[in-house]
């Protein structure tokens, strides 16, 4: 382990409310690999909260990061806050300075570790309540656990300005700000793409939850009106949209269209660093992850032109009108057609991910707001 950064106090940091590391599901997941992983090279202790049905129970450390796993209940409605709540349970007696819970349908537990002096910060992700998989009770519930993240945690997280004005709007509450990160990097190394059958360059790629918010049946749609001839390779899966992903297979049937599930690590990195262009799809959500590590592989992304995600992609990568078909089926043709004339792009996006995106300012920012609340607030009188 490094020394702590230099005038730093090394701080005791509990990391709940995500499925654990190492990562292997989705952003949040990654966010806590990066963010803990980091704070233990900067001296800090971290303690990283998993579901044991994800993460390995025998595995108590990970590059540096103590892992504790617990149950829950495992139904789309109550795993996360089952298993939060049992975290923050567990976490009351582990002498943290600061625990960081993810995801704002856990705003409900965060004035409990404060029983205990443990200071509480909430990263409250996007405007969840809109995805279309939650009930009218599910969005009823967001919509309190919007309000709750108000007034229970010490502080509440941002990672998108739209989100921060979001809350500011609507609850007259100010968030503090903190981008989501990726790396700027390229890899050579093509297994993957050897595995799926595919050539470097010459397929298009899809990334994320298959989930109905996430549009994958309008890339369907949109690639197969389109008359590219480049394979479609929708890489995702979602543990409660069964019937959702049945209906993504029968729209792919017949077509040049590849879904191998969920690919981490190396070969999804392979996969981003080789794609002809990405497809950005999401409605709904602050700062997508997916996006950015897009952008940060030097991909030329087709990204659905939401409030959200016009703030990442900037003039970095070709936007079209929020779930239009025709016009997303058009851009497919015509970079595909002529990809060579828009590889300046590939720069613009790396650029912008170092710019705005970088880990490192990520986590010196979480860094310093922990201190902010602890070390420094112990000298206020």
């Amino acid at each position: 382990m490094s020394s702590s950064t230099p005038g730093k106090k090394p701080l005791r940091v509990a990391l709940l409310g995500t499925r654990g590391i190492p990562a292997n599901y989705g952003g949040f997941e990654t966010f806590a690999e990066e963010l803990s992983t980091r704070l233990v090279k900067r001296g800090h202790r971290v303690t990283v909260y998993g579901r044991s049905h994800v993460v390995d129970p025998r595995l108590h450390s990970y590059r540096g990061v103590e892992i504790r796993t617990l149950p829950a209940i495992r139904t789309k409605y109550l795993e996360t806050v089952t298993h939060t709540a049992a975290s923050v349970l567990a976490a009351l007696p582990g002498g943290y300075d600061v625990v960081l819970i993810c995801n704002a349908a856990n705003a409900f537990v965060c004035w409990i570790p404060r029983l205990v002096g443990q200071k509480v910060v909430l990263n409250v992700d996007g405007v969840e309540r809109l995805r279309k998989k939650w009930s009218r009770l599910g969005q009823s519930y967001y919509r309190l656990s919007e309000f709750l993240a108000t007034l229970l945690p010490d502080q509440v997280v941002s990672d998108a300005r739209s989100v921060q004005r979001y809350y500011r709007e609507e609850y007259g509450f100010h968030s503090r700000f903190i981008p989501y990160g990726a790396p700027v990097e390229i890899v050579q190394s093509r297994k993957t793409l050897d595995r799926l059958g595919l050539e470097s360059g010459q397929y298009l790629l899809y990334v994320s939850r298959l989930e109905p918010e996430n549009n994958a049946d309008l890339v369907i749609r949109a690639y197969r009106q389109s008359g590219v001839a480049h394979p479609l390779v929708l890489v995702g899966d979602a543990p409660y949209s069964s019937r959702y992903i049945a209906k993504l297979r029968s729209l792919a049937q017949g077509g040049n269209i590849l879904l191998p599930g969920s690919i981490y690590g190396l070969g999804y990195r392979e996969l981003l660093s080789h794609c002809l262009c990405y497809v950005h799809a999401t409605e709904v959500g602050g700062t997508h992850p997916a996006l950015i590590e897009a952008m940060g592989a030097g991909c030329l992304v087709l990204v659905n032109g939401t409030v959200e995600n016009r703030e990442v992609t900037g003039e970095a990568g070709f936007l079209y009108p929020v779930n239009d078909l025709e016009s997303l089926g058009r851009l497919m043709y015509q970079i595909c057609s002529r990809p060579e004339e828009y590889d300046r792009y590939r720069k613009l996006a790396q650029n912008r991910v170092q710019e705005f995106y970088d880990w490192e300012e990520v986590v010196t920012r979480y860094e310093t707001l922990f201190h902010e609340l602890t070390v420094d607030s112990d000298h206020c009188f």
